[in-house]
């Protein structure tokens, strides 16, 4: 069984590949040196994780949400400068802030 890249010089034989760089994605992210404080509550009877004291743009803040939402699958709030995610997931938060570049301080519980 041929490759792919084989039957495409079968196909084109003047094409010459060009290499493609891998570019890295790069964090628009404001990095602030305060820690990033990462709690947990109950409310409602329901446990939830916020995530406060970031100092950057509200608009950067909300882009973080969005992705520790994604990486988590569950839901959550962006509102009064915090982030609120549904459950406790405290420790999976503070890893993917520090992989970001964060600091993080664990408060509570």
């Amino acid at each position: 069984m041929k490759s792919l890249e084989d039957q495409l010089k079968n196909l084109f034989p003047d094409h010459e590949p060009k290499e493609v760089p891998e570019t890295e994605e790069e964090s628009t992210i404001w990095m602030q040196d305060d820690p990033l404080i990462c709690k947990y509550e109950k409310r409602k009877g329901k446990p939830i994780t916020i995530i406060e004291g970031y100092t950057g743009a509200d608009s950067d803040f909300k882009i973080l949400a969005k992705e520790i939402k994604q990486l988590l699958s569950v839901g959550g709030s962006f509102k009064n400068e915090q982030i609120i995610i549904q459950g406790d997931y405290r420790d999976k938060i503070m890893q993917f802030l520090k992989d970001k570049g964060f600091k993080v301080k664990r408060v509570g519980g």
